[in-house]
This record gives C-alpha cells, sequence and structure tokens, in this order.
C-alpha cells in the first residue's frame, strides 16, 4: 500500500513526530511504502476560495507553492494519515490550510483509508478534531477511518505509545 503522512507539527522531533516514526517503522516492515510530509515546514497558503480549480481549470489551484508536490502525493496515494499536535481544540493550522487545498483536486479517488494521529498536553481537548476528521475527510472522501491515535502528557514520546502506533502501521 502507498501511505502518505502529512504532518502538521512544527516541531521535526517532538511528540507527533515520534508517533508517527513509530507508525512509519511498523508499516514499513511488512511491505508498505511510506511518504512522511511535514507541511508545517513547507510553503502552503490557505485557500482563497477562489473557485479557478473548479471554474477555469478543473483540478488546478491557482496558487503555486508546496502544495503542488503534495497533489500527486495525495492523487497516489491509497492511504492518507493526518498527524497533528492539537492547538486549542483544532489540527495545527499548517496542516488546517493543507487539507483546505485539497478542495482543488476535490475527492481523492485511490484513497480508501485514513488515519489521525494527534498529541496534545491534556486529554479532554480531541473532540473539535476529531469532528472535523470525520465531517471532512472520512466522510466526504468516503474513506475509511483505519484509526485515530492520542498521546497526551507521560504518553507523548514514551516507548508505549511509539509501540501501539509501530504495531498500528503493521496490521495494515
Amino acid at each position: 500500500m502507498n501511505i502518505l503522512v502529512l504532518n502538521g507539527s512544527p516541531h521535526l522531533n517532538g511528540n507527533t513526530a515520534d508517533m508517527v516514526a513509530g507508525f512509519k517503522a511498523g508499516a514499513e516492515a511488512v511491505g508498505h511504502t511510506v511518504l512522511v510530509e511535514n507541511v508545517a515546514h513547507m510553503n502552503i497558503k490557505g485557500c482563497i476560495a477562489c473557485e479557478y480549480c473548479r471554474e477555469k481549470e478543473k483540478g488546478v489551484c491557482i496558487q503555486k507553492d508546496d502544495m503542488q508536490k503534495i497533489y500527486p502525493e495525495i492523487l497516489a496515494a491509497d492511504m492518507v494519515v493526518f498527524a497533528s499536535p492539537i492547538y486549542y481544540f483544532a489540527l495545527s493550522a499548517q496542516l488546517q490550510s493543507a487539507i483546505h487545498r485539497t478542495y482543488s483536486i476535490d475527492i481523492p479517488k485511490n484513497v480508501k483509508k485514513t488515519a489521525l494521529i494527534m498529541s496534545s498536553g491534556s486529554p479532554f481537548v480531541y473532540g473539535p478534531a476529531i469532528a472535523q476528521y470525520y465531517h471532512s475527510i472520512v466522510e466526504y472522501w468516503q474513506v475509511e477511518n483505519a484509526g485515530i491515535f492520542t498521546a497526551n502528557g507521560k504518553a507523548n514520546h514514551s516507548a508505549e505509545k511509539r509501540d501501539e502506533l509501530y504495531r498500528f502501521g503493521k496490521s495494515l
């Protein structure tokens, strides 16, 4: 399976990256191809709702930034994993921009599964991000939710959490 991970954390070695590393190792151990894109370190602007991608040139965004690299990766993926720290009950703004910009390519037809990986400092902040994920990704894209994983407090950067994500990757 061709798996794309969109990591929205600005911390390259932070809690979210640690969880993604566990997942990637497990998925690759059973032969899947995993590409991790650190969208927080890319130049991805927010959608400007110009409708160019729908009215002028179907599937083509008028903005020319790093999403031009991400679009073909999403379209080629069998699974997309969204990974983010939770900032004020939501996915990071950097990941949000990438998600919003998928509007231009509409629903990626090859993607059959998605998953959500989140880290935070509190166990009580995930609800709004999970709701958005279900509505804007799982339901809209009509894909299977393969899993939702969270870490907070002492679970962040822990061997137990990394192993949980490793096992998840291996189970695919």
